[in-house]
This record gives structure tokens, sequence and C-alpha cells, in this order.
């Protein structure tokens, strides 16, 4: 039994929440993918590259495995004379299958994920997340004439490095659009705007105020129907109040200035919000939105909404921390290479994640994001690698193990903090010299 057939065994199962779900990771979606862009076996191959893209997923998956002992690990070879192959032929292999197969069977698995998870909503609205990170490349040649390197006037980062921005469903955890480039010639908010047309109608997008640009909240608005914001206004801004809702509640115009207007096709003069005030723990918290509708959208849930963004935080730690083993650099020593690792990275952390979110609602009220992801994630990962040894006939027993394990990954309720939040001094091996 291949690996591929292995998954595709594991998401066709569904709690009693759950509708028939049709084969989301089949073997037939990954060719599909293939022959879009071009990417084909023409001879027979001891690693085709239907099998490459389950290797490429199992780099994140299985992060202390060598590419050379994945491909033998997941069972992705088929058979000849010999169990195993030369690591050459992996690289080669990684080379012929590129970097935009993987990107479109991320791309197509989150369309039929998302449309197959009961996500949660808010008034009406899918709750999202917009947030970047940088991610840490070998220091080639090739990488750094690729993505350059972050730098200031008093230092320069010593590796490339790789700007990447998501979008993801607070909710769910699931990851509905990934774009990266250039730490030296993308910024975050260039990045940002290409994820607006992925963002699905009728949502509300939660950013960080790093991501403070009227051009941008415009060119998000405007994408589609219903497609909100969610942002913690700027200090300093000036702006015209329109009409007083109520206190701490303002109905207000921003002007964009001519050099917004010219960056941002079809920007408007003037931008109207919403501007909503509360004070938490004596500092006062003032959010922006696009909800204008206070009937609508009340405003005592609104400032508390905006806790959710570091939902997506939370995410990039469990990518980075628990996926790659806090291992900061990927391990790719080509820029096409080391695109190819983070499609594949998100693709895993999507699989896991969807499955997780199964196995949340099998149970009552309970939130993807409320399972531990370190221990499902070693969990699931188990049994995905134990899969390919399994009789197809096994398949419906580990399912419903794998169901029946879900209420050992609750997560208790988060106590309150009893103690300032600081920085302790680590101990010291020796004593240190008094002047």
């Amino acid at each position: 039994m291949l690996l591929s057939q292995a998954l595709d065994a594991v998401l066709k199962f569904s709690p009693k929440e759950f509708s028939a779900l049709s084969d989301l990771l089949s073997p037939e979606l990954i060719d599909e993918c293939l022959a879009d862009t071009g990417v084909v076996t023409v001879r027979k191959r001891r690693l085709p590259m239907e099998m490459m893209v389950w290797a490429v997923t199992g780099i994140s998956l299985f992060r202390s495995l060598s590419m050379t002992q994945l491909v033998s690990h997941l069972d992705v070879v088929l058979p000849g004379k010999r169990p195993f192959v030369a690591p050459s032929a992996v690289v080669q292999a990684r080379q012929r299958l590129g970097a935009d197969a993987v990107r479109l069977v991320f791309e197509k698995t989150c369309r039929l994920w998302f449309e197959k998870t009961p996500l949660s909503h808010w008034n009406g609205l899918t709750l999202m997340a917009v947030d970047g990170t940088l991610w840490r490349t070998p220091d080639t040649p090739e990488n750094d004439a690729a993505f350059g390197r972050t730098a200031n006037e008093h230092a320069r980062s010593d590796w490339p490095q790789l700007r990447m921005v998501c979008q993801m469903e607070v909710t769910s955890h699931l990851l509905s659009g990934v774009t990266f480039g250039s730490v030296s010639e993308t910024s975050e908010v260039d990045l940002a705007a290409q994820l607006a047309e992925q963002t699905p109608d009728n949502s509300l997008t939660i950013m960080d105020k790093g991501f403070y640009a009227l051009g941008l909240l415009h060119h998000w608005q405007a994408s589609g129907i219903e497609k909100h914001w969610m942002i913690p206004l700027r200090k300093g801004t000036q702006y015209l109040v329109l009409e007083k809702l109520g206190p701490g509640h303002e109905l207000v115009e921003i002007s964009l200035t001519p050099q917004v207007r010219k960056k941002w096709n079809h920007a408007p003069a003037t931008l109207m919000a919403r501007l909503v005030s509360k004070e938490i723990k004596g500092k006062t918290v003032q959010i922006l939105t696009s909800m204008c509708d206070p009937l609508r959208y009340p405003k005592a849930d609104i400032v508390d909404l905006y806790g959710h963004r570091w939902e997506i935080e939370h995410g990039f730690r469990e990518m980075k921390q628990h996926l790659l083993n806090n291992e900061l650099t990927l391990r790719s020593k080509k820029p096409e290479l080391v695109k190819q690792e983070l499609w594949g990275l998100a693709l895993a952390y999507n699989l896991l994640r969807f499955m997780m979110a199964q196995m949340a609602y099998s149970l009552k009220d309970v939130e993807p994001y409320q399972l531990g992801f370190k221990q499902a994630a070693l969990y699931l990962a188990g049994q995905l690698s134990t899969l390919p040894a399994v009789a197809p006939g096994k398949i419906p027993k580990i399912i419903n193990e794998i169901l029946a394990m879900a209420e050992s990954f609750v997560l208790p309720s988060r106590r309150q903090r009893h103690y300032p939040r600081a920085v302790k001094k680590k101990p010291q091996r020796y004593p240190l010299r008094r002047s």
C-alpha cells in the first residue's frame, strides 16, 4: 500500500458531523496538478513525480530524517533491485518536480478543505488573520542573490532570508493563502495585497498594526463582497469624526495622501471606517474596522475579537518549533527548492490541521484550535508513517482509534497570570568579575 493511497484512505473518514468527503488528496488530484504545471514522468523511474509530492510534504512531518532516509521511510519508491535509491536520484527528482506543482497541490487542497470543514462564524463572517514571518535559508550565493538579507545601520543578517505572509482561519488554523518573496525587494504590505483575491467573501480579516496602509485596506475591502478588515489605529493618525455612535464609538473619515493614491490604483480620496475604543487593564485600545453597521456588528464584541489575531502567531510557532524541531534554517540550498520546501511545509501543516479539525468536531463544544498541536502532530505523524505497512482492511479500525484519541489532546483552560511578565537573569556557571 503506497503512502498516497494511505493518506487518501485517512482523509476519507468522517465523524458524525461530516457528510461524505471526496478524495481530497487523491492521486488523481496530484496528477492533475502535475499536468497543469507541465511536470510529468516521461520514462519509468523509481521516483515518479506523484510520489515526490508526498516526499516533499514529508520533509516537514519527519524533520529528523534526511531526504534519502525519508523516501525509504515513507515507502514512496517503486519496487526494484535495491530497496533504496541513491541520494543523487532524490535530489534530481526534487529538481524535476520544482515548486509550482507543490504550490498548485496546496492551493487546490485549500479550497477543498475549506469547503468540507464546518468553520465557526461571527455574525455571518468567517474569521481570518493575516501576518508575516521570516525564514532563514542556507548561506549559499544562489540564495543570497534570490532572497537577500535584512540589514540596518548597525548590522546585517548572517543568513539569507525569505519573507512569507500567510492568511489563516483562526478557529481551525487552516491556511487559506500563502505568498513569499525576497526580504530586500518585497514588503509585508505588498505580499498581503496578493492574498486579497484569495480571501473568501463574507469574512473578517484581523491584521497586525504593521499592515496599516490605507491603500491596502481599501484594496482588501473592494476585492469582493463583504470582505471586512480590522486593525489597531496607528498612533497620531488624523481623522474626521462623521458621527458619534456612543461612548468610545465613532464613525470616522481618514484622508489618503497623493502618494498612497498613486501607488494603489482606484484608491479613493478618503476612507470611511468605524473607530471603537475600550479600556483594558488601564490602557486604551483603539480598533479601526470596515464594519460600519453598528446594528449588525455590535461594539461590545469588536475589541475582544481582535485578541484572536494571536492564533496566527501560534500557527507560526507550531510550524517553526514543532514541525521543524526549532531548526531555524531550511535545508534546501537552491532558491527553487527553498520555495518547494516551504510549499511542502504549508501543505503538511494544513494536512495535520485538517485531520485535527475532524477530530475536534467529533467532540462536543470543542474548536480545532483548542487541541494541542504538538502532541496531536506527533501522534498523527506516527499513524501516517505506519499506514503504508497496514492491510487495507484494518484502516477503519485505525481511523476509529484516531477519533477516540481526540479527547486526550484537548487543552485545559488558560490560567490567569499571577505574576508580572519579566525576563529573568539566566544562571551562570562562573561568577561575574566585579570591577
